[in-house]
């Protein structure tokens, strides 16, 4: 199968991302989302990300125009039929990610893989809900995602030899590389990264250093390009408190119970850089 089209959906970060990266290696895409409001801001955050983009690989030139007429954003699910390839990205949330999946199954076509980009949801009860558990798959990639060039593809329980190859073949043409996990919850990166950021809210939260120099430290004595709390910040805390909560749940172990300090920000709209205000202040 040639991936001609690609469908994405959930236009958050992630998603514009996914779309953004797509759309530079010459893949038409169509982007969905529940609202008109939330695409507006997807064409905000993706002219935002081409500007960084340019910054970072001042050799790759990019024409933004071009990279917008590739991309056809809507709201209306139906016209997933015509992709080839569906990566998944909406709220880290099971009553969500259940009907999204629903959906695909009855619009798409039956060979067309489903790529599930999260952060701890298992790929095997998400391909319970459809009617093709061989060719769902975890995808999870990294932010900001045309500037990384591995991504962490999660093995389900049904999930094929073929549907990894197919995963391998699509990634190849978005410029990178893929490490093949098993389906536990959080996989490799999160179980780790997670509760890292989690255990740094609680160093701020019991007053052993403030988020400047918690992520100090890590850039300083181990040549981490981010602190914990900076990626955090990047992520977005109300993702990260999404995450914990569902390792939490999924291992009933207290190492992941979340910080009420990150609790507390996600209920204040301290987001991070989407917001302008997080561990740390942004613009």
């Amino acid at each position: 199968m040639e991936f001609t089209t690609a469908g994405v959906v959930g236009a958050g970060v992630m998603g514009v991302g996914v779309a953004q990266n797509l759309a530079q290696t010459g893949h038409r895409v169509v982007l969905v989302d529940v609202s008109e409001e939330i695409l507006d801001n997807a064409r905000k955050e993706l002219r935002q990300s081409l500007r960084a983009f340019a910054m970072f690989n001042r050799k790759a030139a990019v024409d933004p125009a071009e990279v917008f007429e590739k991309i056809e954003f809507t709201t209306d699910y139906e016209l997933l039929a015509k992709a080839d390839f569906v990566v998944e990205n909406v709220t880290e949330e099971w009553a969500v990610k259940e009907k999204v999946y629903k959906e695909l199954d009855r619009i798409c076509r039956p060979e067309v893989v489903f790529a599930v980009n999260t952060s701890a949801i298992s790929i095997t009860r998400v391909g319970s809900v459809t009617s093709r558990p061989e060719r769902v798959v975890g995808m999870h990639f990294m932010n900001p995602v045309p500037l990384k060039p591995m991504v962490e593809v999660i093995r389900g329980h049904h999930t094929t030899p073929e549907t990894i190859d197919t995963a391998r073949r699509f990634l190849a043409e978005l410029g990178k590389e893929c490490i093949v996990v098993e389906d536990v919850p959080g996989f490799v990166s999160n179980r780790v990264l997670m509760l890292t950021i989690n255990e740094a809210v609680f160093l701020v939260q019991d007053g052993v250093a403030p988020p400047a120099d918690v992520d100090r430290i890590f850039k300083t004595c181990f040549d981490h390009k981010m602190g914990p709390l900076e990626t955090a910040d990047l992520i977005g805390l109300d993702t990260i408190l999404k995450s914990v909560e569902v390792l939490y749940e999924s291992f009933n172990d207290s190492k992941y119970r979340p910080a009420p300090l990150l609790k507390k920000m996600v209920a204040a709209g301290l987001l991070g850089r989407k917001s302008g205000q997080g561990f740390h202040t942004y613009r």
